[in-house]
């Protein structure tokens, strides 16, 4: 199973990891898994810089092969923010941020609850192809649960509104 870095063909596709459509002519990235339904292989399409965020390890198989490096111009930020988010496993958690609109969520790391309107960074796991939800943290929490001070622009990244 190679992934691959390809333009999109059609427009149709949608990021794994930020649900965002992946535009006609755009790279995008294609991690290859065995097919949960059949035979075969699945192709899952990612943006390169999700892909880096959420899915370090296949992204770094990549662009250890010089000939699909190239096509990125990005490839060595790609390749440091993977290699941060492997360093971090949990990084690869962050799903983006967003303000409370309930006080009953309760904080991953330190159990408390989230009070309403406040800040909290959102959770996400990959399984069976997709990012599936995994609860919030406090934005104060973030520093200790993730184990890096990388975290605001990733979380930006997925919740372009998030601000500290």
């Amino acid at each position: 199973m190679t992934h691959l870095i390809e333009p999109a063909s059609s427009g149709r596709a949608k990021c794994r990891a930020c649900g965002q459509p992946i535009d006609k002519g755009e790279l995008r990235f294609g991690e290859r898994a065995p097919n949960a339904f059949g035979d075969g292989e699945m192709t899952l399409w990612f943006h390169p810089a999700c892909a880096a965020l959420a899915r370090p390890e296949p992204l770094l198989e990549l662009l250890a092969e010089a000939s699909h490096a190239e096509l990125l111009d990005d490839a060595a930020s790609l390749q440091r923010d993977a290699e941060t988010s492997l360093q971090h496993p949990r990084l690869c958690r962050i799903a983006g941020g967003q303000r409370s609109p309930t006080g009953r969520a309760r904080c991953r790391h330190c159990k408390e609850l989230i009070a309403k309107d406040e800040w909290r960074i959102a959770l996400g796991f990959f399984e069976d192809g997709r990012m599936q939800p995994g609860g919030f943290i406090h934005d104060s929490c973030a520093a200790e649960y993730f184990g890096s001070d990388e975290i605001l622009e990733r979380v930006r990244h997925f919740s372009p509104e998030f601000k500290t």
